[in-house]
């Protein structure tokens, strides 16, 4: 958290280390963190979102327990993405990474996501973010996006975009996963 309070104070002084804009928001309300990054057409939210509320969306559709389990074990964020230029805008969450202790990991997609739940009979697919998408000017998309780290882990997370075909890259510093339960502040 030390790293978070760092990055945060980095941020305000010298507005971003990357080409984005980018502030991290901790709730008055639940002690959680979101991360917002505005850069070049494209704008992501990253919100923690807690083990226990995942563990009532999918008991709430009938998940095994050990499905639930998992995906409860992952750091999960409520993502919120957005075309902000008038440029068509496409992203494949397969090309994003994270990035912890200098070592570069995938996230785990929606098609990983679903092919597994098919195995366990579970047909339900409304809550993740989708692995791709082609976007007009104010289109947006919202879902989870899952991380398998550790519950105390800090990470980068290095996304990837297109607009009319031109690549861009930006980086989010010091994610922190959420806690395992709300700690009111």
């Amino acid at each position: 958290m030390k790293s978070l309070c760092t990055s945060l104070l980095f941020c305000l002084v010298s507005g971003s280390a990357y080409a984005a804009q980018q502030t991290v928001h901790r709730s008055e309300t639940n002690g959680l963190y979101t991360w917002t990054s505005i850069a070049e057409g494209f704008s992501i939210e990253l919100i923690q979102v807690v083990p226990d509320f995942i563990r009532a969306i999918y008991s709430k559709h009938d998940f095994p327990r050990e499905e639930i389990e998992e995906i409860a074990g992952y750091c999960v964020y409520g993502s919120i993405i957005r075309n902000t230029s008038d440029k068509t805008l496409r992203y494949s969450v397969s090309d994003w990474r994270v990035v912890h202790d200098g070592t570069e990991h995938t996230i785990k997609t929606k098609t990983q996501w679903l092919a597994k739940w098919r195995k366990a009979g579970v047909v339900f697919s409304w809550t993740l973010l989708p692995d791709e998408g082609t976007f007009y000017e104010g289109d947006w998309q919202q879902g989870f996006t899952t991380v398998k780290l550790p519950r105390d882990s800090e990470f980068d997370l290095v996304y990837r975009w297109s607009l009319d075909g031109v690549e861009y890259t930006d980086r989010i510093e010091d994610v922190v996963c959420s806690p395992e339960e709300v700690t009111l502040p």
